[in-house]
């Protein structure tokens, strides 16, 4: 496990309420990425500590932790979250071609045919779909455009995305922008 003094960390699942007798907790995962939730697997609770995972069951979503073997010990847990880093993460996690982490998304320029709209905030899911919340250059500002806009991250939205170059290519966000 990395430092948690050198690293940035993600919330990735919230720890629910105390099931049955031996100290099983509902698992409200916020991550799209289940697979890094294992037996042995370890991770922050509120930035603070760290546990241990004894075992994961997904189809009910429940978690055991290791030392946590009875009810009233679970309760104590309740409402925790569970946070890794950003190099676990990269680390635990293989992507897909075409797959980005947020976090490597999020201060990536947006342009539109070589215009510069702004740069992206984070990435916001809404229903089904994620979105690139982008914070407007402030050339479209000064013409009062919105502050800030939403663009769909769909194939018809984003033509390419270069993470290490940090620059997003985008079509149709600019009648987007003039709408909101």
């Amino acid at each position: 496990m990395s430092n948690q003094s050198d690293s940035k960390l993600l919330h990735i699942a919230t720890i629910g309420k105390a099931v049955g007798l031996f100290g099983d907790m509902k698992l409200h995962i916020k991550s799209d990425f289940p697979e890094q939730f294992k037996k042995g697997a370890k991770f922050f609770i509120s930035k603070k500590r760290t546990i241990e995972l004894a075992s994961v069951d997904f189809e009910r979503s429940l978690v055991k932790i290791v030392g946590v073997n009875n009810p009233e010990d679970a309760k104590r847990l309740t409402n925790e979250k569970i946070y890794t880093t950003y190099e676990d993460t990269r680390e635990n996690v293989a992507l897909k071609n075409g797959q980005y982490f947020y976090f490597d998304i999020e201060n990536c320029k947006v342009y539109e045919n070589g215009v510069l709209l702004g740069i992206v905030d984070e990435v916001d899911r809404i229903g089904p779909t994620d979105y690139l919340e982008v914070i407007t250059d402030q050339v479209f500002v000064d013409k009062k455009l919105s502050k800030t806009f939403l663009i769909p991250y769909q194939d018809r939205f984003v033509l390419s995305v270069d993470v290490d170059k940090k620059i997003i290519e985008v079509k149709g966000a600019i009648d987007i922008l003039e709408a909101s």
